[in-house]
Parts: C-alpha cells; structure tokens; sequence
C-alpha cells in the first residue's frame, strides 16, 4: 500500500455522509448511529484520503451475517482485524478508500477512543497540526513501507490518545 498524505478536503464529510447512508441501510434497526472518525474528519488535519467510519450496534454477533451486503458494496469484511470485539470492513484493496471499525453499543472503551482522539484534534488545533507534519514526514520517509509509517507514529498517537480520553472523559476541559 502507497502512503500518502494530503491536505484536509472538506469533501471527506460529504463523502462519509453518503457512504454513513448506504451502512445504515445494511445495518438496519441494529445501528444506534454511525460516526465519522480518524484523521478526515477533522478540518484542516493533514490525512491519508481514506474515511474511517465507525458504526455503533446493539449486538455486534449479528454484524457478521451481513457480510455479502457489505461486500455488495465493495467492503471485505476482515472480522476483529486485531481488536477484539470490532467488526472491520475495508474498500478499496491497495488503494484503500473507506474503512469501517464496528463495535457493539456496551463498548464504550473503544468508542470513547475513537471519539476522544477526533474531539481532541478538532478542539486542538495546535495537536492537529503538528500531528499533521509527523504524518507527513514519515509519508514522505516511508512511501511504500504502511507499517514503517504506523510504527513512527503510533508512540505519538497513544500519548495523544490517552490526553484526549482524559479530556474528554472528564468534560472536555483542557
């Protein structure tokens, strides 16, 4: 997979907003809602033009039996795909476009994560941007290389994460 950093585009809510309709179709009365999440979702974040989506389900068991409608759609489903209990769903192969991360409404953990970490970028603009600039560096150290580009970030992302989950846990005040 190419790595690839570009500037925000404000088309990335319109695109999840479409995209967040045709999974809540699938999803039926099991979705309780459908976030938009990850690097894309917050404006003037330098991203990977790929839109995380995460929806929210009463029973997670049932997700599974759904699989051939996702892929209707161009998904491949990938089951938990390393966090236990999330339903993983990826379009685009090597040029991944969309990525879905489902987990179960009794999840709070992975949810309050998930939306802690894009409250906080979106509330810290400062965070942002220079969340942006270690993104786009190691795109430009490691343009083939998808896990040598995770690895440079991830001891930035889990510090930022667990700040982000603390703020937001304890009413979004820095």
């Amino acid at each position: 997979m190419r790595v690839i950093v570009v500037e925000f585009d404000k088309n990335w809510s319109l695109i999840f907003k479409e995209e967040s309709g045709k999974i809540r179709d699938i999803l039926g009365n099991e979705c309780v809602d459908i976030f938009h999440i990850g690097s894309t979702s917050v404006p003037g974040l330098k991203a990977k033009p790929i839109i995380d989506i995460m929806p929210v389900v009463r029973d997670i068991s049932k997700v599974d039996r759904l699989n051939h409608l996702f892929a209707r759609l161009g998904y491949e489903p990938l089951g938990e795909n390393g966090i236990p209990g999330r339903r993983y769903f990826r379009k685009g192969g090597d040029e991944r476009t969309h990525q879905i991360h489902i987990f179960e409404e009794l999840d709070t953990h992975n949810i309050d994560r998930h939306l802690a970490l894009a409250a906080y970028l979106r509330c810290h603009p400062d965070v942002a941007h220079e969340y942006g600039l270690l993104k786009e560096g190691l795109a430009l150290k490691f343009p083939n290389d998808i896990d040598g580009y995770s690895d440079g970030k991830d001891s930035f992302v889990k510090e930022m994460e667990q700040r982000a989950l603390k703020w937001y846990l304890n009413g979004q005040a820095d």
